[in-house]
């Protein structure tokens, strides 16, 4: 049982959803974002999402893609964010950690040395936003070869057809886009993501996570009466630049469902 599938069963046996937090790799800097990183289990996150950096973020909001340009200035890169992984292995071999991004970095870095890397460092996930279904057939392969789920997504304007392709390679879990567009965009109704995830729960028995516009504890509460994680990202990343690592981990608590 890898760690993704650990922390469901677990989190099921105290029937409460995950907290999956995101935060960009390097932002502000390489330390600091590893500081919250190591921090967030202890706050409260029961999986974790590490963005990484492109420079044509085009499903990012202006939050998320300002945070990547920090990211980027600061030097980041795609074997220094699979240091970050490793790092926070030394003390912390529980947390699930699932790296997101598009599919560029990555291809240029070379996908089997990528998927290597990552695997041995320990992450857990990936999640590529701009590659389909139809395209992924390569890195779903070198992905499974090194024990890493490839996160799929589904969204809003995915029909039933469109569910059972995507479920066909979905592991891990699979991520719910609650809103039609970038991230950080106002909040779905919480009746509208209880019926989604009714019926992507019809053509898969992995967990479904649910992102893009959850904002505050009362949204953590009200999502995940429906999903079986709820993912909070430009809240936090805000947070981040706004008030600084201590009070970006305070912020994580306050959001943790009991």
């Amino acid at each position: 049982m890898n760690r993704i599938e650990a922390t469901f069963k677990d989190l099921k046996q105290q029937n409460r959803p995950a907290l999956i937090t995101y935060i960009m790799a390097y932002d502000p800097d390489l330390a600091t974002s590893q500081e919250i990183l190591n921090g967030l289990p202890e706050a409260g996150a029961d999986i974790v999402e590490l963005g990484m950096p492109f420079s044509d973020p085009m499903a990012d909001g202006p939050t998320i893609e300002e945070a990547g340009i920090r990211a980027l200035k600061a030097g980041a890169k795609v074997s220094g964010i699979v240091e970050m992984v490793r790092s926070f292995r030394k003390n912390n071999n529980e947390t699930p950690i699932v790296l997101m991004g598009y599919y560029n970095p990555i291809q240029n870095y070379g996908l089997e040395r990528f998927a290597k890397e990552a695997g041995n460092a320990g992450v857990d996930g990936l999640l590529i936003v701009d590659l389909p279904p139809e395209e992924d057939e390569e890195l779903y392969n070198i992905t499974k070869a090194n024990g890493i789920n490839l996160i799929k997504l589904a969204s809003p304007t995915s029909n039933d057809e469109r569910l059972k392709l995507i479920s066909k390679k979905a592991s891990g879990f699979l991520y719910y886009v609650a809103v039609a567009g970038v991230t950080g965009a106002k909040s779905a109704s919480y009746d509208s993501i209880g019926d989604a995830v009714f019926r992507i729960k019809k053509h898969t028995d992995i967990p479904v996570a649910v992102g893009f516009g959850i904002k505050t504890a009362e949204d953590v509460k009200a999502v995940g009466k429906h999903a079986d994680a709820v993912v909070v990202g430009s809240a936090l990343v805000n947070k981040i630049a706004e008030s600084g690592s201590k009070k970006a981990l305070e912020f994580v608590t306050e959001l943790k469902v009991e």
